[in-house]
């Protein structure tokens, strides 16, 4: 089901530059229609976010391709996703063989992914929090993903990411942000790629927006 729809959508992302083999890989693999209501199914392959109810989205397939290829997970790193949301991001960078820690503020949508992890298997540890001050208790991660635009980089994550490890966050105001992409040289160093022109629902926390 929806085969072919899901390779068309792969062949538009690399015409859009998306290199990464195993991203592209992963992404040909999870069923995206699995992760949005049943109202907008028949779009599930569009290249657009989609609305997931209480306000958020399930984002954009090449924005997904995006900070995974910047993230550029390797098979058993530990990765923080900040932004549970349909749970979409979490299944691909799985389907890439890494360890997926996820946080999601919103207690509905919280439960929804975590029953949608039960029912398609995937081994991923989820908790309902404030993801802007991350979850110490695992950390250093090899990497940190935040699928929401946050007005500054939340300090605690930056704390929590392993030397050589990368954070991509977005930056900016609520209704346009930049993609950061920030490389952890040492405890006190940081290399940061900045990408424009994203939007995001808003990050919210005690080191994000205030709701």
């Amino acid at each position: 089901m929806y085969e072919t729809e899901r390779k068309e959508l792969i062949d538009s992302l690399r015409k859009k530059g998306i290199t990464n083999e195993l991203v592209l890989n992963a992404m040909l693999n999870v069923e995206r229609h699995l992760f949005v209501p049943d109202v907008v199914k028949h779009h599930a392959y569009a290249d657009t976010a989609l609305p997931i109810g209480h306000g958020q989205t399930i984002s954009q397939p090449y924005t997904v391709a995006v900070m995974t290829q910047a993230l550029n997970p390797q098979k058993n790193d530990k990765i923080l996703e900040i932004g549970t949301g349909s749970g979409y991001q979490a299944a691909v960078l799985s389907q890439m063989g890494v360890k997926v820690y996820t946080i999601e503020r919103n207690n509905e949508i919280y439960n929804t992914a975590l029953k949608l992890f039960d029912v398609l298997k995937l081994r991923i540890a989820s908790r309902c929090s404030d993801g802007t001050i991350g979850w110490d208790e695992f950390a250093p991660y090899n990497g940190i993903i935040v699928t929401a635009g946050g007005p500054s980089i939340p300090k605690k994550l930056l704390k929590q990411l392993a030397v050589e490890g990368k954070l991509v966050i977005p930056v900016g105001d609520r209704k346009n942000q930049t993609l950061n992409i920030i490389t952890k040289i040492d405890e006190e160093t940081f290399k940061i790629k900045e990408v424009p022109n994203f939007a995001f629902v808003p990050l919210i926390g005690r080191e994000g927006w205030k709701n």
